[in-house]
């Protein structure tokens, strides 16, 4: 595997006279995105953000998703798609039998464990079993891109209270990120889920209850967007270690 270097490897390497000046600079003057026709992947995207590209897999073709997977792996050495099919893993697994896969989050990676240092905590709560596949989508997010401890629970207030940031998936009526937001002094990141009977028209109930809470501290992501409240709720826990 023909890993790439970030820009720090590049500027170390560098400093420490292991590659010339005109060596570094063609480096960062490679395009930011590789074209493929039918994607655009943003190469650059992990030294502007600190996150790298992440794959939606939900839809892609068998013939665009494994040559994307493959880019992505040989430029960072690990990779990671959400909602994942089974069909695709089996796929995947042939070409890259390391690949792992949870059926309950439909995520899929590859996974460098040894670059991570993991810091600071997330507490992912869920209002009910059935939104478990969205706040393990949520923690397992966070995890990947280097949270340290995540705690999935929401009967031990004290860790809860730990935490730098919280994330509340709930479906129904959508009051967990409410009753959160008036237990702790950290951000509450509301996950809305699709969970409920008919009135609850696919999770816009809990998203209406959500974005019109009175509790102080809450911001709403979108109807089962695990992934994106993992991002967040990543973001503030560097934040958070980084004050600390």
């Amino acid at each position: 595997m023909n890993k790439e270097m970030d820009m720090r490897e590049v500027l170390e390497k560098v400093k420490q006279g292991e590659i010339s000046v005109e060596d570094a600079e063609h480096y960062f003057r490679k395009a930011p995105f590789d074209e493929m026709g039918y994607a655009k992947l943003d190469m650059h995207r992990q030294i502007r953000s600190g996150f790298p590209e992440v794959i939606f897999c939900s839809g892609k073709a068998d013939a665009h998703l494994v040559p994307i997977v493959k880019r992505l792996y040989e430029a960072n050495g690990e990779v990671f798609g959400t909602r994942a099919s089974e069909h695709q893993y089996q796929m995947l697994k042939e070409i890259y039998p390391q690949i792992q896969y949870d059926p309950i989050s439909h995520i899929l990676k590859i996974e460098n464990k040894e670059k991570k240092e993991g810091v600071g905590l997330i507490a992912v709560c869920t209002a009910g079993t059935a939104d478990i596949p969205v706040a393990e989508e949520a923690a397992q997010t966070a995890e990947y891109f280097g949270a340290k401890g995540i705690h999935r629970l929401f009967a031990r207030l004290d860790a809860i209270q730990d935490a730098n940031c919280v994330v509340a998936v709930a479906g129904m009526e959508g009051a967990l990120a409410s009753v959160l937001g008036g237990l702790v002094n950290k951000p509450v990141i509301a996950v809305p889920t699709s969970v409920g009977y008919g009135a609850s028209m696919n999770g816009i109930s809990a998203l209406l209850t959500m974005i019109n809470s009175c509790a102080n501290g809450i911001a709403t992501v979108n109807i089962d967007n695990g992934y994106g409240a993992g991002y967040i709720a990543t973001q503030i826990n560097r934040m958070g270690v980084k004050e600390k």
